[in-house]
């Protein structure tokens, strides 16, 4: 064709219109039109870039966000490594413990199945709970346990009366074969039971019926072997009872209500040549009997060679055996075992733990396995103790006990987080206070002034640590009462009378066993078991120091400085009272409690004695006529008097009781039933109902008490009380002579107890109770009484004005927490009045005798009439106490006779 060139080829073409392309797209892209396309081409690779960037990043966070740890929380740590029991480990799981893998010496709760060292107790932090007490081994070893009460039985055979006779060999070798021979003598044929002295599971028990033929040999103990015991289906056997010490500086002791009934695999038939090597019938250990082929696995608590104690006290108590006697003997020898050990126990643990406060949280515990002996009287014998019970769980009956007994351990120890932080504050606070602490002046930089300063506040120091150690016991307690479980506390004891019996026994320990330090260590035996002091008393006692100190009324705590009458401002105002009647009867009760098995409910019980109808002088009469209205008792002069009641007809008697029957039955203890049967609210409601009910019964009886004048009638005692008011001017000096000078802090606190002793018998008869210690008003009154006797009696002499308020009764309600309601505080303000007029009605009776005395010391020349030398009225300002008046009896115990010669 003509104009045109042809192709060389397709491909050709191809490449050249490629290349074209190529070319063009990179000149349009240059030529100035396309500016603004290629800006935007930029800005979206760069988009894209930064995209890509942010993306990668965010993967990077991503990959790197599970990498980053934080930080753990730690809980309450327990170490197991010590122990091969898995119960052990279950319940510590179970109370959220965390488990250490390794041998932690930090953790809060270490348990060992061994010996611990004394080293490692004294290297424990105060936050932390070991399962050994250092010195128990004088109770847990055979020949220590048969030592020690080898020496209190010496003192206190009667006490100590529940372990067989003992002799340690071959120390007592020669002892035990002249027993043998009197016996022989007496053709008295006995069993002795050898055993080694540090051994266990029954290993190297052998028995001998002539004790001529057991050799002297090392490290044993040969005890009476008790060949009458009681029978559970013809087989002997023993309880194994679990107690816990949770501290020893107090000591407190706890009992499980559960534990195992062990019994030997042979009916038991008594001992003799034939059967003495049939171990399978005389021992009872578990750890024999199951080699025997007649061992019995029991599906329940009912069935097998292993039982309950629940089990064992059905049995007891269907077969007509008195299960509460058994068990308040038990729970007596676990006591009286544990306070022969307690010396041991409290040495040792204050070298492991010197520097540590009195009545500080322990860092040891204990659980123990008391292996007793019922025989057919239900005496109770005592035949070993174990430091370290098997926790074994072989059977079902073992977990269900074991592991209920573990778990109500771990909660009682009260462990908690926060133990530790609180703990390296303490260390830092008395770091500080070593620093800072100032150094102790001699006696001779110091003026009197000064020593009388240091004393006060050595005394206000003293009480505080009282009142720490009293509000720390309190909250203990209150902690074991709420969090005890299946554990019941048998020491200290709630029974008044059995726990000042322990006391006594305790002291007398001691004295046996630490002769040298026995009168310190009685003496704060008495301090911390013995304590009178309530957390009220203290906060008083502490603000009559800081009272004292601001005063400047500074003295030795062991000085009494006489102090004379304060001056009043006015007198009381004083208004005629009606006359008095008759007296009236009071009535008593006591109450009983008997100890209740383990694994049974209290047992309350409550017998009335008939009424008493002794009628002392000086005690308080009833008058009906009295007004009750509160508002006049604050302005009217306060009637004087302690006595009762005058009696109702019988129906209202007859109501009174019921309504009294219902409250206790309220207020006591419950079953389960019942409690789940009466709504909460509904219960606190009446008990609150009845309470103000008999409060304003209390304060109507107040009102209506009067106080006797030894031999004249009640008309003449209210005119006394009316010429005293009106002449007071003239009686104020010699009255806050005789109250404040003469009479000492003995006599002055017998005159509020004749006041103190007529209110507790209105209580007893008003709320049916014989114990009113533990009563929430009497403890008010109680804080009033002492009140009174405040400074030497300067408190009672305030009284006597209207406008003083410094040291004033009320002050003590001010500063308590407490309330008060309107009735209980009027029953106060009518106690006060009562003690002002016992005053005025004493100090008129010694006024009288005084006079009389003097009378008579004029026409004769008695030596012994018990009076002062004679002196001007107007300058008098002692009065002489009666000596041999006819002053009525509970005045003439009250007053003893004063000095012959004149002061």
């Amino acid at each position: 064709m003509p104009g045109v060139k042809p192709s060389s080829s397709l491909t050709s073409l191809m490449m050249d219109k490629q290349d074209v392309t190529l070319t063009s797209l990179t000149q349009y892209a240059r030529r100035p039109g396309a500016t603004q396309s290629s800006s935007m081409l930029q800005s979206a690779r760069q988009q894209t870039s930064d995209e890509k960037r942010n993306t990668e990043m965010e993967d990077k966070k991503a990959v790197q966000a599970p990498k980053k740890k934080r930080k753990k929380k730690h809980g309450i740590t327990a170490n197991l490594s010590g122990t091969r029991y898995e119960v052990i480990r279950l319940m510590c799981e179970k109370c959220k413990f965390d488990i250490c893998k390794d041998d932690d010496p930090n953790s809060y709760l270490i348990w060992s199945d061994s010996f611990v060292s004394a080293d490692r107790i004294t290297e424990l932090k105060p936050f932390q709970r070991i399962n050994h007490f250092p010195g128990m081994v004088e109770v847990t070893r055979k020949d220590c346990l048969a030592r020690n009460m080898i020496k209190i039985q010496r003192h206190h055979a009667d006490e100590f009366n529940f372990i067989p006779k003992s002799w340690i060999l071959p120390a007592d070798f020669s002892m035990l074969q002249n027993y043998a021979k009197d016996l022989k003598a007496k053709k008295k044929y006995k069993t002795f039971i050898v055993k080694p002295s540090n051994g266990a599971q029954g290993h190297g028990i052998q028995l001998y019926r002539n004790a001529e033929k057991i050799p002297p040999s090392e490290h044993f103990i040969v005890q009476e072997y008790i060949d009458k015991p009681l029978l559970l289906e013809g087989y002997k056997f023993d309880l194994r009872i679990y107690v816990l010490v949770t501290s020893c500086d107090p000591l407190r002791i706890f009992i499980f209500n559960d534990g195992l009934v062990r019994m030997s695999t042979d009916k038991y038939t008594n001992p003799s040549d034939g059967n003495l090597g049939n171990l399978f019938m005389h021992l009872t250990n578990y750890s024999v009997n199951k080699h025997n082929e007649f061992y019995q696995k029991g599906d329940s608590v009912e069935t097998g060679s292993k039982r309950s104690i629940r089990y064992f006290n059905d049995y007891l108590r269907k077969n007509d055996y008195d299960i509460v006697l058994l068990w308040r003997r038990i729970y007596d020898m676990v006591v009286k075992t544990l306070l022969v050990a307690h010396p041991h126990l409290l040495h040792a643990y204050r070298m492991c733990r010197p520097g540590a406060p009195a009545g500080s949280d322990s860092v040891c515990f204990e659980v123990l396995g008391f292996d007793v002996l019922i025989d057919r009287k239900l005496n109770p014998w005592l035949l070993e103790i174990n430091r370290s019970p098997s926790f074994g769980t072989d059977e079902k009956i073992d977990f269900d006990i074991k592991s209920a007994l573990i778990e109500d351990t771990i909660r009682l120890l009260n462990i908690k987080i926060s133990d530790k932080r609180r703990n390296y504050f303490a260390q830092k606070a008395e770091a500080q206070k070593r620093l800072f602490r100032t150094t102790k002046r001699s006696d001779a930089d110091m003026t009197e002034l000064d020593k009388k300063k240091q004393s006060i506040e050595k005394r206000k120091e003293e009480l505080k640590e009282h009142l720490a150690r009293v509000r720390k016991a309190t909250a203990r307690e209150d902690f074991e009462n709420r969090n005890a479980g299946r554990f019941r506390r048998i020491f200290p004891s709630e029974d008044k009378m059995k726990q000042q019996k322990y006391v006594n026994i305790m002291s007398s320990i001691f004295g046996i066993v630490m002769s040298g330090r026995a009168p310190a260590m009685q003496k704060e035996i008495q301090k911390v078991y013995n304590n009178q002091w309530r957390e009220e008393d203290l906060l008083d006692m502490i603000a009559e120091c800081e009272t004292d100190e601001k005063d400047g009324k500074l003295y030795s705590g062991g000085s009494k400085i006489p102090r004379g009458p304060k001056p009043l401002s006015s007198m009381p105002v004083s208004v005629q009272s009606p006359p008095m009647e008759d007296e009236f009867e009071e009535m008593e009760e006591e109450e009983a409690e008997y100890a209740s098995p383990p694994g049974s409910p209290n047992l309350n019980r409550r017998e009335s004695r008939p009424p008493s109808n002794k009628s002392r002088p000086g005690s308080l009469r009833p008058d009906s006529r009295v007004s009750n209205d509160a508002s006049s008792l604050c302005n009217s002069r306060p009637n004087s008097g302690v006595s009762s009641m005058r009696s109702r007809p019988q129906s209202n008697m007859s109501a009174l009781n019921s309504r009294s029957k219902s409250l206790s039955r309220l207020t006591g203890k419950q079953s389960v039933l019942q409690r789940s049967l009466i709504d909460d609210n509904f219960l606190i409601t009446v008990v609150k109902e009845r309470e103000d009910e008999l409060t304003k019964k209390t304060l109507q009886a107040l009102n209506e008490m009067r106080i006797k004048f030894p031999g004249k009638t009640d008309q003449e005692a209210e005119l006394i009380l009316d010429t005293l008011h009106e002449n007071w001017k003239f009686h104020k000096p010699r009255i806050a002579s005789y109250w404040l000078v003469k009479l000492d802090s003995i006599k002055r606190r017998k005159v509020i107890d004749i006041v103190r002793s007529n209110v507790r018998a209105v209580l007893q008869r008003i709320w049916r109770i014989s114990d009113v210690d533990n009563l929430r008003l009497y403890r008010i009154f109680t804080r009033v009484f002492n009140r009174l006797l405040w400074s030497h009696g300067q408190g009672l002499w305030n009284c006597f004005s209207t406008t003083s308020q410094n040291g004033s009764w009320e002050t003590i309600f001010s500063k308590s927490s407490e309330n008060i309601c309107e009735n209980e505080f009027n029953c106060c303000r009518r106690i006060v009045q009562l003690c002002r007029d016992c005053l005025l009605i004493v100090y008129q009776f010694a006024a009288e005798a005084k006079s009389s005395s003097q009378h008579n010391s004029e026409n004769t020349d008695l030596s012994s009439t018990g009076t002062l030398s004679s002196r001007d009225k107007s300058s008098s300002t002692v009065m002489a106490l009666p000596s041999t008046q006819t002053m009525s009896q509970r005045y003439s115990k009250l007053y003893p006779r004063a000095d012959t010669t004149a002061t």
